[in-house]
């Protein structure tokens, strides 16, 4: 995965659609984070049904709110939206802690209510074939159903939906490119 300016694009989800896709996906539980004023991670991948556990480790109060991030892979009349307020950490202690089930396959946009900087993506997935970008911008599949695959890449800073992409699995390992159109914001340390 590389940015307009072809360098590598952490965070960018893959999304692997095999003509025979096998096993659905599994829900999990999953723990987000709110540390420095920041969503951590700042991407979550999980499938449909699965719980996302908030938990505030700032000394201050955090309200989130996750709202459908549409673009062609949801319908924005889902139900993703909720809001949660979270207390601040005491000394010693997390914070207030809160759980929400998605089910709709697509991305949420997490914000704060209180704090307008930070932000955060959950992007859920109805395919079992479905990975973040590492640090050098590549998705690695294991156990791909060999034959006609569709490939779909969506990341937050990309504004437009890019078009699917065919591609064929065989025997011999894969090696795909994709440029976004954009140059995403670089991660705070």
């Amino acid at each position: 995965m590389l940015d307009k300016e072809g360098r590598a694009v952490p965070d960018a989800v893959v999304v692997l659609y095999p003509a025979s896709p096998g096993a659905p996906p599994v829900a999990s539980k999953v723990t987000i984070g709110q540390q420095r004023m920041r969503f951590l991670p700042p991407v979550t991948v999980v499938a449909p049904g699965s719980t996302l556990h908030f938990t505030n480790l700032d000394r201050w109060d955090h309200h989130i709110r996750g709202t459908t991030a549409a673009l062609g892979f949801a319908d924005p009349r889902a139900g993703a939206d909720f809001e949660l307020r979270l207390a601040g950490a005491e000394a010693g202690a997390s914070g207030g802690e809160a759980e929400v089930t998605v089910d709709k396959p697509g991305p949420i946009l997490l914000g704060c209510h209180l704090h307008s900087s930070m932000r955060g993506h959950v992007f859920v997935s109805d395919s079992a074939w479905t990975v973040k970008t590492d640090d050098d911008g590549i998705a690695r599949f294991g156990a791909v159903p060999e034959g006609a695959v569709q490939l779909r890449v969506w990341h937050p800073e990309q504004l437009v939906e890019l078009p699917r992409r065919n591609l064929q699995v065989g025997a011999a390992p894969v090696l795909d490119s994709v440029q976004l159109s954009v140059v995403p914001r670089r991660k705070r340390s």
